[in-house]
């Protein structure tokens, strides 16, 4: 399915730093994650359990859609995605390739 540029370009994509990572309970595939993404810290939950430690994940700079609308999960709202991908049953988190972007950052 394609979409329009027009479309494309209501997706607000920015630099995301994850500050800290906490297990659900209840939940063996979910992190609630704090993010800075520059002018406020995000509260995100993400099925990435399986595949990263919590320790890796502490100041990695992730690809992260801020202008979803937010969606309760295991009774916690997530206002945020980040971006992954998963082939062969391996998960890779989208990053930036040098450390010194900032948060907030816009993705264009």
């Amino acid at each position: 399915m394609e979409i329009r540029f027009d479309e494309f370009k209501k997706m607000d994509l920015r630099v995301g730093k994850i500050l800290e990572v906490e297990d659900i309970a209840g939940a063996d595939k979910l992190y609630l994650l704090t993010v800075d993404i520059g002018d406020e810290k995000r509260k995100m939950v993400a099925g990435i359990k399986p595949w990263y430690d919590k320790k890796e994940l502490i100041g990695k700079n992730i690809v992260v859609i801020v202008n979803l609308e937010p969606k309760v999960i295991k009774g916690i709202e997530s206002r945020g995605m980040l971006l992954a991908t998963l082939f062969d049953n391996k998960l890779s988190i989208l990053t930036t390739d040098k450390n010194d972007v900032p948060p907030g950052s816009k993705i264009t």
